[in-house]
Order: structure tokens, then sequence, then C-alpha cells
């Protein structure tokens, strides 16, 4: 076999790279730190590159919203709550910021039972062995009370559990999303599938009170995102429920000819799943707008974009 001699070099065209486009400039780098400045110096001391140039288009998007009175909606998994998002989420909430708020299920637990007790998020890991996870007495007697109320009264769950922690004046309350959207007349829907969460194995569960107050919490939703034309949604760590609540939500209300095509979306998770990505990010501004996705912990990415929106409202 004839040995291969190398490729000749010689007649490789070029050209300058003063001509060439190119994706980063000096123009768009970071800016070092002075000590003592202000939260919107830092802010605009970032690069202008990938995320960070993500981070503050989510921004003026949200601001260019709320200056044309269009919605910023939130739907939020449970481990937001967790990590104790819950008085930057009522902080925008009193600003008029949220329009509204969507949960899973699991939210109204972590929530309710910090308004009830101050702490919430038991030791699954100790807990399980001896069948003692999600056992609580007053988490399942009192959300499963409150849940068949609601339905006795045509409300959504959401609205249903709200109105009990106001009616029951639980001592901290001022933590608790649903009590003070509540109190604002924010709509919060909660989107469940049954025997995920612990309430459904108590005595007390009614699945006909939790399917009515859910389903009607997702027309409630539905309604929201029919006014979602030139507003934002933001997905804030659910991976598999409300992508898909919204994506149904989305289709329903285009089928009934509302035109929510010019949208914002944002994705806020730890890593890139596949579903927000697909429902959330994509699939939604085929036809118009512009989809996020942020990557990073929950509680320092949604209080720095918190801060951001705040900061943009006051110059």
């Amino acid at each position: 076999m004839r040995k291969p001699t190398p490729i000749s070099l010689d007649n490789v065209r070029s050209y300058s790279l003063k001509d060439r486009e190119s994706k980063v400039r000096v123009g768009d780098f970071g800016r070092p730190w002075t000590p003592g400045h202000s939260l919107g110096k830092w802010l605009s001391s970032l690069p202008r590159i990938l995320a960070a140039a993500d981070l503050m288009e989510i921004r003026d998007r949200i601001l260019r919203s709320l200056a044309s009175q269009r919605p910023v909606i939130l739907a939020m998994g449970a481990h937001a709550i967790k990590v104790g998002l819950n008085p930057i989420i009522i902080d925008l909430l009193e600003r008029g910021i949220l329009s509204g708020l969507a949960m899973n299920g699991a939210g109204i637990i972590h929530d309710a039972e910090l308004a009830m007790a101050g702490k919430t998020s038991e030791d699954v890991a100790e807990a399980i062995g001896e069948g003692r996870f999600g056992m609580a007495e007053e988490t399942g007697r009192i959300l499963n009370t409150a849940i068949i109320k609601g339905a006795g009264q045509g409300l959504g769950l959401g609205e249903s559990v709200g109105a009990m922690l106001i009616d029951q004046g639980f001592p901290f309350n001022q933590y608790s999303l649903l009590a003070r959207a509540y109190e604002l007349n924010i709509p919060v829907t909660v989107h469940v599938a049954i025997g995920t969460d612990i309430i459904h194995f108590h005595p007390g569960v009614d699945g006909a009170a939790i399917g009515k107050t859910s389903h009607h919490d997702f027309r409630v939703f539905a309604r929201l995102v029919s006014e979602l034309e030139g507003g934002v949604f933001i997905n804030l760590g659910s991976a598999v429920i409300l992508p898909e609540v919204f994506l149904k939500a989305l289709s329903l209300v285009r089928n009934l000819g509302y035109g929510v095509k010019d949208v914002t979306t944002v994705n806020m998770d730890f890593i890139r799943h596949y579903r927000p990505m697909t429902n959330v990010v994509q699939r939604p501004t085929l036809e118009g707008g512009k989809g996020y996705g942020l990557v990073g912990h929950h509680e320092i990415m949604f209080p720095l974009l918190a801060a951001a929106v705040i900061e943009g409202l006051e110059r």
C-alpha cells in the first residue's frame, strides 16, 4: 500500500479577519465589579453573551409586557417553595408584576404546611421505611376538607385552599402564596395528577372533589392563557405536569379562536429537560414570540430575575 503524502496548503483561500462576521465582540464583554455599586450597575456589567444576554432580554420582555398591560404568568413546581422563594413571589404579586400562578398538587401541600406550622418538607428517606412518609394528620385532613368544601361551592382547587387558609388565620399565612393571592384576588390554579400527592391517601380524600376543582382550575388557567398575546409565561421547575398543561391550554385557546401567537416563554430549571424545552420554549413560539431556557438553581436564578425586573421598573 502506498504511503499517503501530506496535502498541500499552498492554495488555501483566506479572507480578512476584519471582514468576517463574528459572534463575540469586546463591546459585549462583562466589566469588573467595583465595590459599593448598585444592583443595577451589576446587571449592566454582565456580558451580553449567552445566558447573561438572555436574562436581560427576558427582563426587557417582562417590562414591555407590564408597560402594555399584558399578563405575566408564573407556573411553578413545588421545589420553588421548598427553596424559600415564597417571599420573592409574594412581592411580585403585591407589585402587580404577576397576573397569575399555576402549581402542581405538591405546591398546595408545601405552601399550606408553611402557613400552618412555619415548616415543610419531611425527610422521606427516614420516613419511608416504616410507611410514615406523608402521614401528617393536619395536612391530609385540612387540605382535603378545603377541597371538598370548595367543590361544593363551585370553586377551583387553588381558591378553595386559599380561602381556607385565610378563614383559619394560620400563624404563618404571611408566607403562603395561596393565602396572599387569595387576598389580592389573583388566580392560583392547581393541576393535580392523582396519586402523586400525600393527601391522596388520607382517609378524608375525595377523588371526585379533587377532579372537579382541578378541572375548574384548568379552565381558569386556559382563560389566563387566552389573554397571553404579548405577555410572558414562566415555567419554574416543573419538568412534566405544567409544561403539558400549558401546551394543552394553548392548543385549546387557539382552537377557540384566540390569537395567542406573540408570546415570550421562559423555562427555568437545574438541567435541560426534554418536555419543558419542547412544550414551553420551542413549540408555543413556532408562530411568533420567543422562548428562552435559563439553567441554574432556583434559589439563585429566580431572585436574580425578580430583582432585575424590579430594578427595571425603577428606572
